[in-house]
This record gives structure tokens, C-alpha cells and sequence, in this order.
């Protein structure tokens, strides 16, 4: 049986970081090939030592934008698990893992987490649920304390955004509703569920607006994607820009730390009272 310390935890999620894969483990260990990067995440913290992942989605790759190579179609076919999160986030992985003979976790489907906004793992709650599926499908025991950190974390989103000047986030692209969902907030973004180069004009009237009425003085930006237009609003409004992380890539910080740099993030654009 193996036993995971708290302390230990975030060590394991600061060095997860995207691993080759050859299809199966050649080496006794079971190859797990994940969609992008919090599903990786999960599976080798859950897995531990005796796994292999494999996370298809490069840091500084969108998960949206990805191209299967040949070797990562030969791997998707060859793993032993394949985790992909479904509703067509990722259509180029999703239908080479219809095609498989071995299992697949399809994370919003197997979860019942319903139609909307796919960004599931951006509630701690909702991560730690997929985790124990992980767990379940590789035949290992549920990672009590992997639970217990990301419910850690999800107490300080609860007590850090529940005293707020302003609930309203105002964001580059829709990634972030499942966050604003589950801790009160409400969300406003310049372009919807897939990023776009090029904003609506209108749009962007609209929420200088918005902006200027709500009193927001922020306005948050992505790593992986061009801030002129969240620039631009700024300059209009006299908001600033800040970076929000919607964790679709490999941060190199791991998950704890990278959501904990957003609750710092959020926290002071939304004028957080500590």
C-alpha cells in the first residue's frame, strides 16, 4: 500500500512534468497516456512509481491547438490507460481514443460532470474526484491525502474570495466559470470558450462599459495568449492587466502552487480583504 505524506505532496506536483512515453511500459509499469497537463498531474500523483505517464499537450502548447504526432497516436493506442477529458476539447485525441481496445477514463462523461464550460479542474473539489477515478481505473488506492490538499485549497479560495470588494472577473477567454461557480464570483470575458485572435469590436465597447460602471480595476490575461485585447480594455478603462492561469499547459510550478498564484491574483484584483 502507498502512503502519500502531506509534505511530501507538493514535491510531487512541483516535479511532474511532461514525460515521453512509448506507447506500454517496457519496465513493469503501467503507461498512462493523459490529455493535457492536470490530467497528467493527477495520474502520476496518484500512480505514483508505478506508473508512466505520458501528457500529450507540450508547455506553452494550447490543449486546443494540439497536432497529434505519429509516435502520440501510437501511444494513445498502446497505453494501458488513456485519460481524456471529452466534450470535444479535444477532438484529434478524443477520436484516436474511440479507436483504442484498452480502457479510457473520459473524465466529463465518466464524472457526470454535464455539458458548459469544460475547464472542470479549475474547482479543486471537482479534481480531487477525478483523482480517485484515476485511482480506480489503474486498481490503486484513493490518494487520501492528495484529497485532502486539494480540499486544503479549496478552503482558501472560499475564505480568500468571500470577502471581496468587487465579485466581477473580467478575463481574456471563458476558462474560468467553474472557478467563479464555486466560489461566488461572477465573469465577464472578451471572447468565449476558444480563444480568438482577433476580438469583437463590440464587444470590447461593451465592456469598457461594463468595466467602468462595476468600478473593475483589473482585467486578467492568459500565459498562452496575446494580451493586446485585455491590454487594450485596460488603456480604455484605466483598469490594469494581471495573469490568470487556466492550467491547460504544464506551468513547471505544479497545480497547488500554480492555483495558488491565482488566488493571489484574484485576490488582489478583486480587493480581497486577508
Amino acid at each position: 500500500m502507498r502512503t502519500v505524506l502531506i509534505s511530501a505532496l507538493a514535491l510531487a506536483f512541483v516535479a511532474a512534468g511532461c514525460s515521453g512515453g512509448d506507447g506500454a511500459s517496457d519496465d513493469g509499469r503501467t503507461s498512462v497516456v493523459a490529455a493535457f497537463f492536470p490530467l497528467a498531474e493527477v495520474a502520476r500523483t496518484v500512480g505514483g512509481a508505478g506508473v508512466e505517464v505520458t501528457d500529450l499537450t507540450p508547455p506553452g502548447v494550447e490543449p486546443h491547438d494540439l497536432e497529434l504526432t505519429t509516435d502520440q497516436v501510437d501511444d494513445i493506442l498502446d497505453a494501458d490507460l488513456v485519460i481524456v477529458l471529452g466534450g470535444g476539447f479535444q477532438p484529434a485525441v478524443e477520436d484516436v481514443a474511440e479507436d483504442r481496445d484498452g480502457p479510457t477514463l473520459v473524465v466529463t462523461e465518466d464524472l457526470e460532470l454535464g455539458d458548459g464550460d469544460p475547464h472542470v479542474w479549475l474547482d479543486p473539489t471537482v479534481l480531487a474526484d477525478v483523482a480517485d477515478a484515476v485511482a480506480d481505473e489503474l486498481g490503486v488506492e484513493r490518494d487520501a491525502a492528495l484529497r485532502r490538499e486539494l480540499e486544503r485549497l479549496d478552503e482558501a479560495y472560499a475564505t480568500a474570495l468571500g470577502s471581496c470588494e468587487r465579485d466581477l472577473l473580467v478575463a481574456a477567454h471563458d476558462a474560468f466559470g467553474r472557478l467563479a461557480d464555486r466560489y461566488g464570483l461572477r465573469t465577464e470575458t472578451i471572447s468565449g470558450l476558444v480563444p480568438e485572435e482577433e476580438p469583437d469590436p463590440a464587444r470590447l465597447d461593451e465592456l469598457a462599459d461594463l468595466v467602468e460602471r462595476e468600478g473593475v480595476t483589473t482585467i486578467f490575461t492568459e500565459p498562452l495568449l496575446p494580451a493586446r485585447a485585455a491590454e487594450a480594455l485596460a488603456r480604455e478603462t484605466g483598469a490594469r492587466v494581471a495573469t490568470l492561469d487556466p492550467l491547460e499547459s504544464d506551468p513547471g510550478e505544479g497545480y497547488v502552487a500554480a492555483m495558488e498564484a491565482n488566488l493571489a491574483a484574484l485576490a488582489e484584483g478583486l480587493g480581497c480583504v486577508s
